[in-house]
């Protein structure tokens, strides 16, 4: 436990060293910021355009719009930056041979794994509440407070996808080699569970699910336990992929 607490502070500076907290934070912060006045905007701004005498009539923007605008940036940027941002916390270390002088001093490699995934979860999580809270007061702000239904339990799912993303890499980073390994790994995996979602019965099984139903909540077009299978399946899908990558990282010559 020592060894574990030990080894995540040195996660967090090493995170704050690379400005990867300054990088999250201000990513994550405006796109909470940018959603609900792009939301605002964009039926003023196609109004003003010059469309060769055709008159445009847009509905007046809601919180809503908002709330679906912050939505499609936090799972199709949002998700990327994830990668980016984590994509190499275990392969770089591999890469450079940094973590041979630490398990000689007896960390387990369990203790590593463990460690990076908690240092990675907590900057997540913060970065995904600053932008949360950010937009939710912004779009009150431009567009009154209007009770939003499943909103938080929207966001919820979305958070937790990006958990299973985040143990995906780590996951990825075990099996594949080089800097880029992981990352290109963790993509690729993605990319096929977004294409097996486009089957319907699918749907329900995918952790992908939880990030593309968010909207659909919050106008009640997809009800919240619909979705409670999804949820034990994600879950169930990242402790599986930590226990996995501790199997692996122990017989891994570094």
């Amino acid at each position: 436990m020592r060894g574990f607490l030990a080894f995540t502070k040195k996660e967090f500076r090493e995170q704050a060293r690379t400005y990867k907290w300054l990088i999250v934070l201000s990513v994550f912060f405006l796109f909470g910021l940018m959603s609900p006045l792009l939301a605002k905007l964009t039926p003023v701004l196609l109004s003003s355009m010059d469309m060769g005498g055709v008159t445009l009539t847009l509905p007046k923007p809601t919180a809503m719009d908002a709330y679906a605008q912050y939505f499609k940036n936090m799972t199709q940027m949002g998700i990327v930056v994830l990668l980016l941002i984590f994509g190499g916390t275990l392969s770089n270390e591999l890469v450079k041979g940094t973590l041979v002088n630490i398990l000689a001093k007896g960390l387990s490699r369990a203790a590593v794994l463990l460690s990076k995934f908690t240092a990675a979860v907590i900057l997540w999580s913060a970065g995904f509440l600053l932008s949360a809270v950010t937009n939710y007061g912004y779009t009150a702000y431009l567009f009154g407070g209007p009770r939003v239904p499943a909103l938080i339990f929207s966001m919820f799912c979305l958070w937790l996808f990006g958990c299973f993303v985040i143990a995906l890499i780590l996951f990825s980073s075990t099996l594949a080699a080089g800097s880029f390994g992981g990352l290109i790994l963790s993509a690729v995996t993605l990319f096929i569970l977004l294409m097996i979602n486009i089957l319907p019965k699918a749907e329900k099984f995918n952790p992908v699910t939880l990030a593309s139903k968010n909207t659909a909540l919050l106008n009640g077009t997809v009800k919240g336990d619909s979705l409670y299978l999804t949820i034990g399946i994600t879950v169930a899908l990242t402790v599986l992929c930590l226990v996995v990558s501790i199997l692996v990282f122990r017989k891994k010559r570094i």
